[in-house]
């Protein structure tokens, strides 16, 4: 894999409306340049984040460990250690410059695909907010050479 890379991360939400049966679902897309390397056998993704309305950056890093544990650190405009690691759960602060909030994941499951030039994440997994179940997961890694078209 090249060191510049094009990272396409996408995500779906699925929130339990209060007070009835409803579903509500939040689908996110990002499509951004990104820095990769190999070490000790873990992949790191590096790129940055700008805020919506803000020239405030978050410096973010990706670590996966093979079909074992996915990390996602971020640190500046907002900043959080999650890790998500299949049946257990992980807890973090995640700051905001709106304040703070105590975040938990539960990795229901996590596939990693790799090859000479993809790296592939799928992971399905259950999102608590100061203790409390609001929402189920899925987040979608794709990592391509700089040069790749996004399919």
């Amino acid at each position: 894999m090249t060191k510049k890379v094009l990272l396409t991360i996408s995500g779906l939400h699925i929130m339990e409306m209060a007070g009835d049966d409803s579903e509500e679902s939040e689908p996110i897309e990002v499509i951004t340049p990104a820095s990769y390397y190999l070490k000790n056998g873990k992949h790191y993704i590096l790129y940055d984040e700008v805020m919506e309305g803000s020239s405030k950056v978050t410096k973010n890093k990706i670590k996966i460990t093979g079909n074992e544990a996915l990390e996602i650190i971020k640190s500046g405009a907002t900043s959080s250690h999650m890790v998500f690691e299949k049946n257990r759960m992980n807890a973090t602060s995640y700051e905001t410059p709106y304040g703070e909030i105590q975040v938990g994941v539960f990795t229901k499951s996590m596939c990693v695909e790799e090859s000479e030039d993809y790296i592939g994440v799928e992971v399905e997994y259950g999102l608590d907010v100061n203790s409390e179940s609001v929402a189920d997961c899925h987040i979608s890694l794709s990592v391509r050479p700089g040069n790749a078209r996004v399919l």
